[in-house]
C-alpha cells in the first residue's frame, strides 16, 4: 500500500470529499498568497508605494475570507449530523494522505484547524480531530521551480566583489542602479571588516536567498556569509534614490541589527516563497534564538505563526509549574493583563466594565487592535496575537488573578471541570513598562539609563508620528522596552489617526475665575488634543524634565503636531529607519531612505 493511496481506501466518501475541500480552500487562498507577493516586486520597480502599502494590507485578511469561503461551501454541500465524530477523524487522515507531496503541509495543517474550529464545538479541540500537533514534516521538501530556495556564490574563485555584483543582478531588477560598481565596493569593504572574507578559508561561500525581501520603500537581500567556523547573517537594502535610480543602502552585519528588521514591531514582509518552511529554517539559522512563529508571522504567515505559538505554550505548560498572575505594573482601565512568569509573553483580557473617564466599547477596542494589525507598526507598536476559546488549566491560576477575571471580565470566562476557558484574548511579547524603567534607573542612580529610556520614548512618539498615528495615552505605563532597548508603543484602546486630531493651543484665560477652574472654560471636542498639556502628565520628575527639553522639547508645541499632519495630508512621508543611520553608505540622502512608515495620508 502506497502513501498515495492511502486515503482511497479509508471508507467515507463524505469524509474523502470534506478533505479536498479544504485542501482545495487552502491551495486558493496560498495562490493568491503568493501573487500577491510576486506583485510587489513590479510595485518596487514602479516606485508605486501606495499600492505596495494598500496591498500589503489587503493580503493580510486573505486567509480569513479563504477560511469563510470553505466554511460556506460545507456548510451548504453537509447537514450538521452528517459531521460526527467518526466522519471527523476520517476526514482528518484523509487530509494527512492529500498532503503526501505538499510543498506546504503545515500551512495546510492550520488552514485545516481553522476550518475546523468554525463548525466543531470546542471539545473536538483535540489531536483527534485537528492538527494540535503536525503530522506531516517540512524537512527537506524540494522547491519545483527552477530556482532553488537560495543560491550558493564562491568568492574565492572570481573574488568577493564580483560575487557580489552577480548576487544584485541575479535579483533582475527591472530599474538601472545609479552606481552598483560603487555600491558593491563598499558592501565588499564593510564585509571584509566585519567577517574578515579577506582571510579566504576552503569552504567560503555566500548563501543569498533567491527572493527579495519587500517592505514599503526597501527591498532587501538576505543571506548569510561562511568561513571556515564562522556563519554569519547579512542584510542588503536596496533602496530608489532621488533620482528613481537604485542604490545599496548598507548592509546590516550585526545579530541585532537582523533582529530588529524582522522585529515583531513592525510590518509584514512581502516575499514570494514556493516552500515557505525553507525561507523559515534559512533565516533561523540567522537569528537561531527567535522562535519559529515569530519568523512565519514577519513573512506574512501570521495563522501559521499562531499556531506554532500555540503548540510552543502548551509544550512550556507541560514543563513548567508556575502559576498564572497579575502582571507587575499599573493595572488598565479597558484591559486586565496577567501572565506566565516562566514565559515570555503576556496575556490581555478586556473588560466588561470600564470606569470614567473611559468611554469605550469591547467592539471599539477591537476595532482599534485590528488597525494596529493593518497599519505599519514603524517598528514602535507591538504585534499581538489574536485568539478564542483558549482553555488553560484552573489549577495554575493564581487566587488573586481568579478572583479580578471574575470580577472584571466574567462575561469571557467558562469553566469546564479543571480548565478554565476565556473566550477571548490578546497576547503579545512581554516588555518592562517604561515607568519601571524609568524609576529603576533612578532608584538605581544609572543616569545614562534614564536618559536612554526618555530619549527613546521621544523618539517612538516622532516614529508613531511619521506612521500617521497618534496614541492618545501617552503615560509612560502604556509603552514598554523591547530586548533591545527599543521602546514600543502597546496600549492600543485610545489610538487614532494623526490627520483625524485637531491638534489647538490652549486658549488664553478670560479672567480670574477661568485661571483657577478646575474644568476647561473653553469648548473641548472629541479629537481636540492639547500638545501643551503633555508636561502637566509626563514631567513631573525633574530629572526626566531635563532630558525630555533638551531632545524632546517641540513635541509639546502644537506647531509641531500640525506641521506633521499637514504633511501627511500634503502627501508627504517622513522616513523612519528600520536601522541606524550611522550604518548608511549615502547618510546625505534621506530621500533614498526605506520607510517603514506608513504610506498613505488619509484612513
Amino acid at each position: 500500500m502506497t502513501q498515495a493511496s492511502f486515503p482511497k481506501l479509508l471508507s467515507s466518501q463524505i469524509a474523502f470529499d470534506i478533505a479536498r475541500t479544504i485542501l482545495d480552500g487552502f491551495d486558493r487562498h496560498y495562490s493568491l498568497f503568493r501573487q500577491a507577493s510576486q506583485a510587489a516586486k513590479d510595485y518596487f520597480e514602479q516606485a508605486d508605494w501606495t499600492t505596495a502599502q494598500c496591498a500589503a494590507r489587503a493580503r493580510i485578511d486573505f486567509y480569513d475570507r479563504r477560511v469563510q469561503e470553505c466554511v460556506q461551501i460545507l456548510e451548504d454541500e453537509y447537514a450538521s449530523e452528517e459531521l460526527g465524530d467518526a466522519t471527523w477523524r476520517e476526514t482528518k487522515l484523509h487530509f494527512i494522505g492529500l498532503l503526501t507531496g505538499h510543498k506546504r503541509p503545515e500551512l495546510a495543517e492550520s488552514f485545516f484547524n481553522s476550518v475546523s474550529c468554525r463548525l466543531l464545538h470546542r471539545s473536538y479541540y483535540r489531536n483527534e480531530f485537528l492538527f494540535v500537533r503536525p503530522a506531516v514534516s517540512t524537512e527537506y521538501i524540494e522547491t519545483e521551480e527552477p530556482q532553488p530556495t537560495y543560491r550558493v556564490y564562491y568568492p574565492a574563485a572570481d573574488g568577493l566583489r564580483f560575487a557580489l555584483r552577480r548576487i544584485v543582478t541575479n535579483f533582475q531588477l527591472a530599474c538601472p542602479f545609479a552606481d552598483l560598481d560603487r555600491d558593491v565596493g563598499l558592501v565588499e569593504q564593510r564585509m571584509i571588516e566585519q567577517f574578515g572574507l579577506d582571510k579566504v578559508e576552503p569552504n567560503q561561500q555566500l548563501h543569498v536567498l533567491s527572493n527579495l525581501f519587500f517592505r514599503n520603500k526597501g527591498a532587501y537581500i538576505v543571506g548569510r556569509a561562511i568561513n571556515g567556523a564562522r556563519e554569519v547573517p547579512f542584510v542588503i537594502p536596496v533602496l530608489h534614490g532621488p533620482d528613481g535610480r537604485l542604490q545599496l543602502d548598507t548592509v546590516l552585519t550585526e545579530p541585532d541589527q537582523v533582529l530588529t528588521l524582522f522585529s515583531f514591531t513592525r510590518a509584514y514582509f512581502m516575499v514570494d516563497m514556493e516552500v515557505p518552511s525553507s525561507y523559515v529554517q534559512f533565516l533561523r539559522s540567522l537569528m537561531p534564538k527567535k522562535p519559529r512563529s515569530e519568523i512565519y508571522t514577519v513573512l506574512g504567515l501570521q495563522k501559521q505563526g499562531k499556531t506554532l505559538f500555540y503548540r510552543d505554550f502548551l509544550q512550556h505548560l507541560k514543563h513548567s509549574s508556575d502559576e498564572f498572575r497579575i502582571a507587575p505594573g499599573i493595572p488598565g482601565l479597558v484591559m486586565l493583563v496577567f501572565e506566565l512568569p516562566s514565559f515570555p509573553y503576556v496575556f490581555k483580557v478586556i473588560k466588561d466594565w470600564y470606569p470614567p473617564p473611559k468611554e469605550t466599547t469591547r467592539a471599539q477596542i477591537k476595532e482599534k487592535y485590528l488597525l494596529v494589525k493593518h497599519h505599519d507598526r514603524v517598528g514602535r507598536m507591538a504585534d499581538t496575537l489574536e485568539y478564542s476559546d483558549v482553555a488553560f488549566p484552573l489549577s495554575r491560576f493564581s487566587d488573586k488573578l481568579l478572583d479580578q477575571l471574575r470580577r472584571d471580565a466574567p462575561s469571557l470566562l467558562e469553566i469546564e471541570g479543571d480548565r478554565i476557558v476565556i473566550k477571548h484574548l490578546y497576547i503579545e511579547r512581554r516588555m518592562v513598562p517604561l515607568n519601571m524603567w524609568l524609576q529603576d534607573a533612578e532608584r538605581s542612580g544609572d543616569a545614562a539609563r534614564l536618559e536612554h529610556g526618555v530619549i527613546e520614548y521621544g523618539n517612538a512618539i516622532r516614529d508613531l508620528v511619521a506612521a500617521n498615528i497618534f496614541p492618545g495615552d501617552m503615560l509612560y505605563k502604556n509603552f514598554g522596552l523591547t530586548r533591545q532597548g527599543r521602546v514600543v508603543f502597546y496600549d492600543y484602546d485610545e489610538i487614532e489617526y494623526l490627520t483625524d486630531c485637531q491638534f489647538r493651543d490652549i486658549p488664553a484665560p478670560r479672567n480670574e475665575e477661568d485661571e483657577i477652574a478646575a474644568e476647561p472654560w473653553y469648548p473641548v471636542g472629541k479629537h481636540d488634543v492639547f500638545p501643551e498639556q503633555f508636561e502637566r502628565f509626563l514631567l513631573g520628575n525633574p530629572k526626566i524634565r531635563t532630558i525630555f527639553m533638551q531632545h524632546h522639547a517641540e513635541l509639546l508645541t502644537r506647531t509641531w503636531w500640525q506641521s506633521h499632519k499637514e504633511r501627511i495630508a500634503a502627501g508627504i512621508v517622513d522616513d523612519v529607519f528600520p536601522y541606524p543611520q550611522q550604518i548608511r553608505f549615502n547618510k546625505t540622502n534621506p530621500a533614498a531612505s526605506p520607510s517603514t512608515s506608513c504610506l498613505e495620508t488619509t484612513k
